[in-house]
């Protein structure tokens, strides 16, 4: 019987690259929200032809994540630490939710 579904789950997980001051990276399992290509397209249009209005991380993560693998509980106000702690979380979260539907794209 096959394993493929045409139900989608409503969260899948990756593991994101967070960078740390003075080199490298840590890995850390965050679970992210599922989108149809329809509304992932739609999410993509905002993010790239709106950067004037300048989202802030936080607030872009919480579109896409509902939670991760970090003892501190995945709140807007432990989002913000992240992102004020490990300059370039933030990037690196998006990076791996945009690399998670451009990979799947390609296994198509």
């Amino acid at each position: 019987m096959a394993k493929l579904s045409l139900t989608q789950k409503p969260t899948f997980t990756a593991t994101v690259r967070i960078p740390v001051l003075g080199g490298g990276t840590e890995p850390v399992q965050f679970t992210f929200k599922a989108k149809r290509r329809a509304e992932f397209a739609e999410w993509l249009e905002v993010l790239t032809t709106k950067a004037d209005e300048a989202r802030k991380d936080e607030d872009v993560v919480l579109d896409i994540a509902s939670g991760w693998e970090l003892e501190e509980p995945f709140n807007k106000k432990n989002i913000i630490e992240l992102c004020e702690v490990h300059p370039g979380s933030g990037r690196a979260i998006v990076a791996a939710y945009i690399n998670e539907y451009a990979g799947a794209k390609a296994g198509n």
